[in-house]
């Protein structure tokens, strides 16, 4: 197996459509859709890949850079249709990935959350569609106020992400939002510590999460005895997951205009990274969340 973009996407489409999504017959009449499901998500992961945020452009380099894969591409607004629809596959093809490597079984995970902005000006707020996700909040990192959604991500060390969620800023915190993705999510086969950030302090959260079998890993307050033993270089690491998706795969600049937009434009990014992740460990390359053979 090379690496290359042709070779991920090629070993994505066999798994997706073997092992991953459900075989489908097609009923009603009408005519058959161009792409299946399987092609579709590999399409999708593939833009992402070559850093095509604008779906119109991407639609014109398609032909030239995977169109000896896939022949036959939709039209921009059947594209964007059938990828909104698509967000519980891309879901559950990023779950598959994740589980499929070697890290999935480390008894360690991280969790850190992020803003994502969603508008600039008044004008935007009133009128935007994404009111029931969009909120103002405060970007501690950046020490400035957005209007814009939470992502709140659990990795492994590697970077693999095993669950996500987007949440309002406003109405739901951050310590909230953590509780609830550890409780309805599976990441790990059985419990193991998670490291955080001073953000996910509390007792009660702590406690919660104990009691789900995850216990906090996090570094100490300005307020607690500080024993010098937090793996800082770990935090460094989930920062660095977080640059990956947001700059190197687009996050940032989502362009989403609905809050289904943004959740399936969310999901496209963190699937093509454990895709890119999964294949690095196929091919035995020696930096499993390395880009760089995938975006040209």
């Amino acid at each position: 197996m090379t690496k290359n973009l042709d070779a991920l996407l090629t070993a994505l489409y066999v798994h997706l459509d073997d092992d991953v999504l459900p075989s489908k017959k097609r009923r009603g009449p009408g005519r058959p859709a161009l792409l299946t499901d399987a092609e579709l998500v590999c399409v999708s992961v593939a833009q992402v890949l070559l850093r095509c945020d604008d779906e119109r452009r991407w639609l014109r380099l398609a032909p030239n850079r995977i169109g000896h894969l896939f022949p036959r591409l939709p039209t921009q607004s059947e594209y964007n249709r059938r990828l909104r629809a698509l967000a519980p596959v891309l879901l559950s093809a990023t779950r598959w990935l994740a589980q499929h490597v070697p890290t999935w079984a480390e008894p360690l995970r991280l969790m850190d959350g992020t803003p994502l902005p969603c508008g600039a000006s008044r004008v935007t707020v009133n009128r935007s569609e994404m009111g029931d996700i969009a909120a103002y909040g405060r970007d501690v990192s950046h020490h400035c106020f957005y209007w814009g959604a939470k992502l709140l991500l659990i990795t492994t060390a590697e970077g693999g992400v095993c669950a996500f969620s987007l949440a309002n800023p406003k109405e739901l915190k951050e310590r909230q939002q953590a509780l609830h993705l550890v409780h309805v999510s599976t990441i790990s086969e059985e419990g193991c510590p998670i490291v955080g950030d001073k953000g996910f302090a509390g007792a009660a959260t702590e406690k919660a999460m104990t009691a789900l079998g995850h216990p906090l890993i996090r570094p100490a307050r300005t307020d607690e005895p500080d024993p010098g033993v937090f793996p800082n270089w770990l935090r460094q690491r989930i920062e660095a997951i977080i640059w990956t998706l947001k700059n190197q795969l687009g996050l940032e600049r989502h362009n989403a205009r609905t809050t289904e937009g943004l959740w399936v434009r969310t999901c496209q990014r963190i699937c093509a990274l454990n895709a890119a992740i999964w294949h690095n460990w196929q091919i035995g390359a020696p930096v499993k969340r390395s880009l760089i053979a995938y975006d040209h």
